[in-house]
């Protein structure tokens, strides 16, 4: 069937571009009329450059997801038709990407197509949870439900996102803090200094070894900075290729669950992420297979991934959830026997809520006292890093003083 790329205008005067599939131009034209819009120009699409909608500069905030979510079942639950929700949608939403999006998935739906089929085409937006419970609204016929589960979800990702990433904000102002502090001591006062001490007589071989290592590091900065920009990039851009093998990749995820102190509280983040997703999944009514499959995607771990995979075959085999992941050693008792528990007496979605909850709670716990904990750290590592530019400046004074009062002496 062909497509068309249109320009239209809605009920409120607003132009809108996207493209529809019909027999021919009349039949698309009818179609768009019956809708309410007006046809402004109609041609066949591969006459015409139509955008991506999925690229392009900017992206599609979870927080922007959530909103969309949330509004999208308020207009549901109240009887809106489905393509007005998302002409309304399109009007309101703010970021100009998923906005772009919504006019086109609106189109795709007009041509006919399932909600769930036209956002799977945009995977770098809308993940395979997001479709996935998609699909299960609208099999279930209670497409309002999954989309405020959805939002729930999101918005509870959300919010486990902004704590990490507060915690992290202190610690991260007080080291580039320190490194500026350092930099400006090496780079301009420690010359001045070394100069100092020239003039007066000292030889470079005569001074102290602190006093010497400093020298060195400061002149590579001085005089040798242009190697600097380059080394750090190839090494960012040989970390990312690295990282992004298959090799790579798990040695990375397991050194983020085996670090210390940052490892524990990644896990518990990886765990927390698992616990809501899968039950947010079976509380819509996805099968389990098809929920491990869509958790293992959503984990960010690979380790963790590969155990939720290998549970997923043991079940297809006829075994229960809960051992093959007390094999992998990456989920604790406790989780395995609430889900256990769980499997044994169907409520296995409010189990993992509960492990849900109980993970996010330690997270934020953990966020608060590593937060106490990395601000004297910080400090110390600061004042070590100053006490010895401080000591390796004042160590040639001191001998310094000590020749000439030798000198005086004799």
């Amino acid at each position: 069937m062909p497509s068309f790329a249109y320009t239209i205008r809605d009920a409120t005067g607003a132009l809108r571009d996207g493209t529809s599939d019909g027999e021919d131009q009349n039949a698309v034209a009818r179609k768009l009329q019956d809708s309410g819009y007006t046809v402004v120009s109609l041609v066949p699409a591969k006459t015409v450059k139509v955008r991506s909608a999925g690229s392009g500069f900017g992206s599609v905030k979870l927080s922007d997801l959530s909103i969309f979510c949330r509004q999208f079942s308020t207009m549901i639950d109240a009887g809106v038709s489905l393509v007005r929700c998302l002409s309304v949608l399109a009007q309101q939403t703010v970021n100009p990407k998923l906005r772009r999006i919504i006019v086109e998935v609106e189109g795709e739906v007009q041509s006919g197509s399932t909600l769930s089929k036209a956002l799977s085409k945009y995977p770098n937006v809308f993940s395979n949870l997001f479709v996935g419970l998609v699909r299960a609204g609208e099999v279930g016929g209670a497409l309002e439900e999954s989309l405020q589960r959805l939002s729930g979800f999101l918005e509870k990702d959300l919010e486990l996102r902004r704590k990490v990433k507060g915690a992290m904000t202190y610690p991260m102002l007080v080291l580039c803090f320190a490194l500026m502090i350092v930099i400006l001591l090496v780079t301009f006062i420690l010359p001045r200094f070394m100069q100092l001490f020239l003039d007066m007589g000292m030889k470079e071989s005569d001074m102290p070894w602190m006093t010497a290592e400093l020298m060195a590091f400061s002149h590579f900065l001085t005089s040798k900075w242009y190697i600097m920009i380059p080394l750090v990039v190839l090494t960012y851009l040989a970390f990312k290729f690295f990282v992004k093998t298959k090799v790579g990749s798990r040695m990375f995820d397991m050194f983020k669950l085996k670090a210390p102190v940052f490892g524990v509280l990644n896990h518990k983040i990886c765990l927390a992420r698992f616990s809501r997703t899968l039950a947010t999944l079976l509380t819509s009514g996805v099968p389990i297979l098809q929920a491990l499959e869509t958790v293992a995607g959503t984990v960010s771990n690979e380790i963790i991934s590969d155990a939720v995979l290998e549970a997923r075959a043991r079940i297809r085999e006829g075994d229960r959830i809960g051992e093959p992941l007390q094999k992998s050693k990456m989920f604790p008792p406790m989780v395995v026997q609430m889900i256990s528990i769980g499997e044994e007496s169907g409520s296995l979605d409010q189990m993992l809520t509960k492990v849900a909850e109980f993970y996010e709670s330690e997270v934020d716990a953990q966020l608060q006292s590593l937060t106490s904990a990395l601000e004297p750290i910080m400090i110390v590592m600061l004042g070590g890093a100053v006490g010895f530019i401080v000591i390796a400046m004042f160590l040639p004074i001191i001998a310094i003083i000590n020749n000439l009062q030798q000198d005086n002496g004799n």
